[in-house]
C-alpha cells in the first residue's frame, strides 16, 4: 500500500515538472533579445523616475554592452548621461553626452544632448590657482554649441555660463594684479590690471581693478592717472553710494600720498642745496 500510495503522488508531480518546465521552454523560445532588452530598458527606466540614478547606470551600461542593435541604445545610452548629470558626475556626464551626439547626430535629443555637455563641463572642478583647462573646455562646448544651434531660445542660458566662464578667467589675472601690489611691485600690477580693464570689459571684479590701479599709480607718484581711473569708478558707479564713499577715500589718501610727495622732493632739493654748498667751500 505504501508503495502504490508512493507510485500514485509522483505521478502527478512528474506531471506538474513536465509540464512547467514545457511551459518555461515555450517562454524562453517567445524571449528575443530586443524582448530581453525592452525588458531591461523599461525596469532602467523605472529607476530613473524613482530617482534611483545609481542604480539606473548599472542597468544602462549592462544594456549599452549587450544590446547592440536591439533599438534601445539611443533611449539608453541618453537616459545614462542624464543619470550621471543628476549625480553631479560631471565628468562621466560630459562623456556620455559626448558619445550620443557622435552616435546619434540626428536624434531629436541631440541638441539637449550637447547643451548639457557644456553645462556639464561648467560644473566640473575649477580653482582659480590652478590649471584653467576646464574653464577653457567649457567655453568651447559653449561656443560649439551655438555654433550648431544659432536660433536656440536657451541662448540666454548659454550667454549666462558663458560670462560666468569668462569672470573666471578675469579672476585669475585680478588675483595675479593684486599680488604683484601686494609684494610692493606697482608697475607689474598695472601692466596685468589695465590687460584686465582692455580685455573683460564686464567682468564683476571691473569696479575693485579701477581702485587697486588707482592705488598702484599712487604708489607710483602717478596722481593724475590714479585720479583719472577714479574718476571712471565714480562714473560707472553714481547711484552706488558705498562705491561713492570709497572714491573719496581714495581721493583723500591720493592727496595724503601727493603732499607726502611734494615734502620728499623739497627735502631731497634742499639736501642737494646743501651738498652743492659743500662742494663748493671745499673747492
Amino acid at each position: 500500500m505504501k508503495k502504490i500510495f508512493k507510485s500514485t503522488l509522483f505521478v502527478p508531480f512528474f506531471l506538474y515538472m513536465a509540464t512547467v518546465m514545457g511551459c518555461s521552454s515555450t517562454s524562453n523560445e517567445k524571449m528575443t533579445h530586443s524582448n530581453w532588452c525592452k525588458i531591461r530598458y523599461e525596469a532602467a527606466e523605472e529607476l530613473y523616475k524613482a530617482e534611483k540614478y545609481g542604480r539606473t547606470v548599472e542597468k544602462l551600461e549592462e544594456i549599452l554592452s549587450t544590446c547592440a542593435g536591439s533599438g534601445y541604445m539611443e533611449q539608453a545610452q541618453f537616459l545614462l548621461a542624464e543619470s550621471h548629470f543628476n549625480l553631479e558626475h560631471w565628468i562621466e556626464a560630459r562623456g556620455e553626452y559626448g558619445s550620443f551626439i557622435v552616435n546619434f547626430p540626428g536624434s531629436p535629443f541631440a541638441e539637449t544632448a550637447e547643451f548639457r555637455k557644456a553645462v556639464s563641463s561648467f560644473n566640473m572642478e575649477y580653482k582659480v590657482d590652478r590649471d584653467e583647462s576646464n574653464t577653457t573646455t567649457a567655453m568651447k562646448d559653449f561656443e560649439r554649441y551655438l555654433a550648431n544651434h544659432p536660433n536656440t531660445p536657451l541662448r540666454d542660458s548659454v550667454q549666462y555660463y558663458y560670462n560666468l566662464l569668462v569672470d573666471r578667467v578675469a579672476e585669475k589675472e585680478f588675483q595675479t594684479g593684486r599680488l604683484y601690489l601686494r609684494m610692493d611691485k606697482p608697475q607689474a600690477a598695472v601692466i596685468y590690471f589695465k590687460e584686465f580693464l582692455e580685455t573683460y570689459p564686464k567682468a564683476k571684479r571691473r569696479s575693485e581693478v579701477l581702485f587697486l590701479i588707482s592705488d598702484a599709480y599712487t604708489d607710483l607718484d602717478q596722481f593724475e592717472t590714479a585720479r583719472q581711473y577714479l574718476a571712471t569708478a565714480q562714473s560707472e558707479a553714481s547711484e552706488d553710494k558705498e562705491i561713492q564713499k570709497r572714491v573719496k577715500k581714495a581721493e583723500e589718501k591720493i592727496a595724503k600720498a601727493e603732499d607726502a610727495y611734494e615734502k620728499r622732493l623739497k627735502k631731497e632739493a634742499e639736501k642737494k642745496r646743501q651738498q652743492k654748498e659743500e662742494k663748493d667751500m671745499v673747492n
